[in-house]
């Protein structure tokens, strides 16, 4: 099975991160212009938490929070479940599944290399599975 590693050769490791003193609206615009789910929360280099859409759905919308006045720290999810390099795209998927969360950063030596997501892992996982159809089929055929 492919590594974190080789999916973010292929995705590339490019990620969007925003402050923790920045607006949830100016999170939530980035969000959109960027077209993604998830922004990461970086201070002083650090990751410190994540902001989802998610997040903002339950933790702002449903409490009545505005998003021009909220900071990013009062609705991220501090502390985000990480993954390493090295590890499969399965135990993203399984770590994803059992947790419950659609993004992971990954990590090497304290610094965020890249971002997966939950539409990451299933399209890698899908590409395998086709390549093992196609080499059954010529192992069929020949």
């Amino acid at each position: 099975m492919k590594r974190i590693r080789e999916l973010l050769k292929q995705k590339g490791d490019q990620v969007w991160a925003i402050a923790p003193d920045s607006s949830v609206y100016d999170a939530l615009e980035r969000m959109a212009e960027k077209n993604i789910g998830a922004l990461l929360v970086m201070e002083k280099g650090q990751l410190v938490g994540i902001l989802s859409e998610r997040d903002y759905t339950r933790k702002g919308i449903l409490q009545g929070r505005t998003s021009r006045e909220t900071p990013v720290r009062a609705l991220m999810t501090p502390r985000p479940l990480c993954i390493a390099p090295d590890q499969t795209v399965e135990e993203a998927m399984a770590l994803m599944t059992e947790r419950r969360v659609r993004h992971l950063p990954v990590i090497q030596d304290n610094r965020v290399i890249g971002l997966v997501s939950i539409g990451d892992l299933v399209k890698a996982i899908i590409a395998e599975q086709q390549f093992v159809i196609q080499q059954l089929e010529h192992y069929i055929a020949s």
